[in-house]
């Protein structure tokens, strides 16, 4: 299993999702993809991304402003 991680902080809707999109159509399935991110939006918007694509929301946290969303490959 590959972890890989992205930095898109201080990027706004949709560029996080839409980097994050295409960091995870590189790697495999069960693959773990780690998201940083300042967008307020962050965590609602990985939720419904997730739900929408089959890819495994797999925690959402909060620190001093800066979203870590960790994201499984389906």
């Amino acid at each position: 299993m590959a972890q890989q991680q992205l930095d898109v902080t201080g990027l706004k809707c949709p560029l996080p999702i839409l980097r994050a999109k295409k960091a995870l159509a590189a790697l495999q399935a069960g693959d773990v993809l780690t998201v940083l991110a300042t967008d307020a939006g962050a965590p609602d918007d990985f939720a419904a991304f997730c739900r929408q694509t089959g890819h495994v929301l797999l925690a959402s946290t909060e620190d001093n402003g800066v979203f870590t969303l960790v994201v499984q490959h389906k």
